[in-house]
C-alpha cells in the first residue's frame, strides 16, 4: 500500500471521527484512537505503519504542542512551576509502585517490574490538553498545572529511565556524573530557549544581543515578511527547529515545541499597522487549524494502531490488565489530586482535573515497552501486551473522565 493512500485513509478517518464525535457528543480524540484500532485489527491499515506515517504522526503532535504553549501566557506557566513539582513528584512515584508492586505479583520477576512500573511512571499530556480543549477547559489554572507537572514528569522520567534500564539489563554502571549530566542537559536547553526568545527575537531595543549580525535579525521581521504570507512557515519553523533542540537533549520533541510556543508573544505581531488586522489572532487560528483538524489527528489515529487484537492472548492478560488499569486509575487520580490540592494549592474541583488529565500514556511509555521488548527482550508478551491494553484503556478514560468532570462541575 502506497505511503499516500494510508495517509488519504487517516484523513478520511479524521471527517469519520469528527461526525461521530457530533452525533455523539464524545471528544473526537476517543473517536481518532478507536477508529485507528479498528482498522489495524480490520486490515485497512498495515500494523506496521510506513516511517512517512510515523514522521508526519510525529509532526502533528509537535504542531498540537506548539498550538498549545501559543496559546498559554507565559508568565501563569512560570507561576504554575512553583505549584506543580509535587504533582509531578507524587503523580509518577505512585503510578511506577502500583506498576512494579501488580506486575511482580503477576510474573514474580524484578526486572519486568522495574520496567513495567517504569513505562507507567510517565504520563502523556498530548491526549489530556487536546481533549481539555475540546471542551473548553485547556485555559483553566488546572490545564496549566497538567502541562506544567508534565515537563517536569518527562525530566523526572528521563532520570529514571538512565537508572532502571542499566539496572534490568545487567549493566549496572550507573553514576552521579551520568545523572547530574541529564539534569544540566534540561538546565542547558531551558537557558537556551530562554536565549532564544530573549536575545534572538527581541520584541524592544532595550534587549539588544550583544551580537551585531543579530541585531538585524528577529521574529517580528520574520513574521512579517510579504505582509505576513511566511508568518505559518516562520512558526512551524520555531516548532520544529527547537524541538529538535530538545530531542538532542534527549527530551521528546514534542516538549520543545511546547516552550516554543511560549516564548511566542502577542507583540511580535505588531506590524503593519495600516492593514487594520489582528495578526496574531489569524495566525493563531491558521495553527489551531493545522495542529487540531489535518496534521494532528493523524498522531492520535496513529496511536490507535498500537493495539493489535489478539483474542487468545488479550484474554490470557485481561484481568492482570483489568487490576493494573484500576490500580493505575485509581493511584493516579489520588497522588496526582491531592498533590494539586495540598501542595499546590489548587481548589478541589482543579485538583480532581489534574488527577484526571494526568492519567494517559502514550510516548516515553511506548518508549520504554520497545526498549524492554523488542531490543532487549526483558519482558514477556504477556507482560508487553498486558501493559499495552492497560495504557490503552487509561488512554479511553482520559477524554470520557475530563466530559464527565465538565458535566458535574462549573468551569473554573
Amino acid at each position: 500500500m502506497h505511503d499516500l493512500q494510508i495517509l488519504a485513509i487517516i484523513w478520511a478517518s479524521v471527517f469519520v471521527a469528527s461526525f461521530l464525535a457530533h452525533r455523539t457528543r464524545l471528544t473526537p480524540v476517543l473517536w481518532y484512537l478507536f477508529l485507528g484500532s479498528a482498522m489495524v485489527n480490520l486490515g485497512v491499515l498495515p500494523v506496521q505503519l510506513p516511517d512517512f506515517i510515523n514522521n508526519f504522526a510525529e509532526l502533528g503532535l509537535i504542531t498540537i504542542m506548539f498550538a498549545l504553549g501559543f496559546e498559554e501566557d507565559t508568565s501563569n506557566f512560570i507561576k504554575s512551576i512553583k505549584r506543580s513539582w509535587g504533582i509531578a513528584l507524587f503523580g509518577a512515584l505512585t503510578p511506577f509502585a502500583v506498576a512494579y508492586s501488580a506486575t511482580f505479583w503477576f510474573w514474580q520477576d524484578k526486572n519486568t517490574a522495574l520496567l513495567c512500573g517504569l513505562a507507567m511512571a510517565s504520563t502523556t499530556v498530548s491526549l489530556s490538553m487536546v481533549s481539555l480543549k475540546t471542551e473548553g477547559l485547556n485555559k483553566t489554572p488546572a490545564a496549566t498545572g497538567i502541562m506544567t507537572s508534565a515537563v517536569l514528569d518527562n525530566i523526572a522520567s528521563l532520570t529514571l529511565i538512565a537508572i532502571v534500564i542499566p539496572i534490568a539489563t545487567g549493566d549496572a554502571s550507573i553514576t552521579a556524573s551520568g545523572l547530574l549530566l541529564i539534569i544540566a542537559k534540561a538546565t542547558t536547553f531551558v537557558l537556551l530557549v530562554s536565549f532564544l526568545g530573549l536575545w534572538l527575537f527581541p520584541i524592544n531595543e532595550n534587549l539588544q544581543p550583544p551580537i551585531a549580525w543579530f541585531r538585524h535579525f528577529n521574529l517580528r521581521s520574520m513574521l512579517s515578511m510579504g505582509d505576513g504570507e511566511y508568518s505559518i512557515l516562520a512558526l512551524l519553523l520555531i516548532a520544529v527547529t527547537v524541538g529538535l533542540l530538545a530531542d538532542y537533549f534527549g527530551f521528546h520533541p514534542a516538549i520543545g515545541a511546547y516552550i516554543a510556543g511560549l516564548i511566542i508573544k502577542r507583540e511580535y505581531f505588531d506590524y503593519h499597522p495600516e492593514h487594520n488586522i489582528d495578526f496574531y489572532r489569524q495566525a493563531q487560528d491558521m495553527i489551531n487549524n493545522i495542529a487540531f483538524a489535518w496534521i494532528g489527528p493523524v498522531f492520535f489515529v496513529s496511536l490507535g494502531t498500537v493495539l493489535v487484537f489478539d483474542s487468545q492472548l488479550a484474554l490470557e492478560v485481561l484481568p492482570q490488565s483489568l487490576i493494573l488499569f484500576v490500580g493505575l486509575f485509581i493511584g493516579q487520580i489520588l497522588s496526582a489530586g491531592l498533590a494539586a490540592r495540598y501542595i499546590g494549592n489548587f481548589d478541589k474541583a482543579s485538583s480532581l482535573l489534574i488527577g484526571l488529565g494526568m492519567l494517559g500514556r502514550a510516548e516515553l511509555a511506548f518508549v520504554v515497552l520497545d526498549i524492554a521488548h523488542v531490543q532487549y527482550q526483558i519482558i514477556s508478551l504477556q507482560a508487553f501486551y498486558c501493559l499495552m491494553l492497560t495504557a490503552c484503556l487509561l488512554n479511553l478514560s482520559v477524554p470520557l473522565c475530563i466530559r464527565w468532570w465538565k458535566g458535574n462541575h462549573l468551569p473554573i
